[in-house]
């Protein structure tokens, strides 16, 4: 346009407006050399993009994959219950999917437990049998157990005979009897009579003596009289013990035997007791830890959820990022393809208003 003037003829036209009507003819050219290859890009990547779109993203959204891929011979020679050992048709791929983005396990995902019994697998009671079977026919043999010897039992016996108290009788008649030969409260009533037939300073000397002889008597009554009564219930204590000392020997002696001889007939069945308590708590601890391993197997081992996620974001990487800006690619190619005729009939037309003419038209 900046070449092109008004009033100007065809054939004097200037080399600028003669450029520029050449350089629409050229792109005219290179439109019908090139397109062809525009049109078939516009084409590959409609076909890709737009069919695999339609055919798997739209699908995926609307749950029609899952039901086209679990129609039975989709995939000829597939069948998604026998690759699972699973009996019927009861395997498919919606469902697989749910119970993944649930989060389920693997284990109850594809059902496993119809191809592998874990009941079967992990049951000891088919080992318990065995066990008490082999326990039962244990014979249990110790030796003989021997609590006290004859000759302990001898010297147990030898020794309650002479552990025999003397003959404390006289002793005890000893001791009911005063402390002194004669009565000090009788001595002193006998000084103070005889202190009133003498003179005064031998009657000071009976009174102070008569005095001391009952201070005496008082302290002896309060120092003696309570060891001695002690001393008289210990003898008394020691004779009654000593009277049971040796029937209290053959009684203990008596319980020993009894004891040895239960030892001996029933330490067998103790044992064995306790060895079979002991093999059903090991047991009860194998079953428990079973039960946990079912559990956590069936439960909480492999879960499935990271799956469906992978699934999800292959989704919307291959959808959201991929397909959308394939089909906004061809999309755009195509409506630049669909300009190009109009463009091309525009520049042919433009054209001979900017060349320069080798003839000036009669008009």
């Amino acid at each position: 346009p900046l070449g092109l003037k008004e009033g100007v003829l065809p054939t004097q036209r200037s080399s600028l407006s003669n450029a520029g009507g050449n350089f629409f003819m050229a792109g005219v050219g290179f439109s019908f050399i090139f397109s062809w290859l525009l049109m078939l890009l516009v084409l590959i990547t409609f076909v890709l993009g737009g069919n695999v779109y339609m055919l798997f993203c739209e699908s995926w959204r609307n749950q029609q994959l899952f039901q086209l891929l679990d129609t039975p011979g989709v995939i000829p020679g597939f069948n998604l219950s026998e690759l699972l050992g699973q009996e019927g048709d009861t395997a498919n791929f919606s469902e697989i999917y749910r119970q993944c983005q649930q989060d389920n396990s693997l284990w109850k995902t594809l059902h496993l437990d119809q191809s592998v019994s874990l009941d079967e697998l992990l049951n000891i009671s088919q080992y318990t049998g065995d066990i008490s079977t082999a326990f039962e026919k244990m014979n249990i043999t110790l030796s003989p157990i021997s609590l006290l010897s004859q000759t302990q039992k001898d010297l147990l016996l030898n020794a309650s005979r002479a552990g025999q108290p003397p003959n404390f009788t006289l002793t005890l008649e000893q001791l009911d009897q005063n402390v002194t030969q004669r009565s000090l409260l009788d001595l002193a009533a006998e000084l103070e009579q005889l202190a009133e037939k003498v003179g005064m300073d031998v009657k000071n000397d009976l009174e102070d003596n008569a005095r001391r002889l009952r201070e005496m008597d008082n302290l002896m009554q309060a120092n003696f009289s309570g060891p001695l009564q002690s001393l008289k219930e210990n003898i008394h204590l020691v004779q009654s013990g000593a009277a049971q000392l040796e029937g209290q020997t053959r009684a203990a002696l008596d319980e020993a035997s009894e004891t040895q001889e239960f030892l001996e007939r029933e330490t067998p069945t103790i044992i064995k007791n306790a060895t079979g308590a002991f093999l059903e708590q090991l047991l009860d601890f194998f079953e428990t830890y079973i039960s946990w391993a079912k559990s956590g197997l069936t439960e909480d081992v492999a879960r499935c959820k990271p799956i469906a996620q992978t699934l999800d974001n292959v989704e919307v990487i291959g959808c959201d990022y991929i397909m959308d800006s394939v089909n906004a690619f061809w999309f755009s190619l195509g409506w630049c393809t669909l300009f190009l005729l109009p463009s091309v009939i525009l520049a042919v037309r433009l054209a001979k208003f900017y060349r320069r003419m080798d003839f000036t038209d009669v008009y």
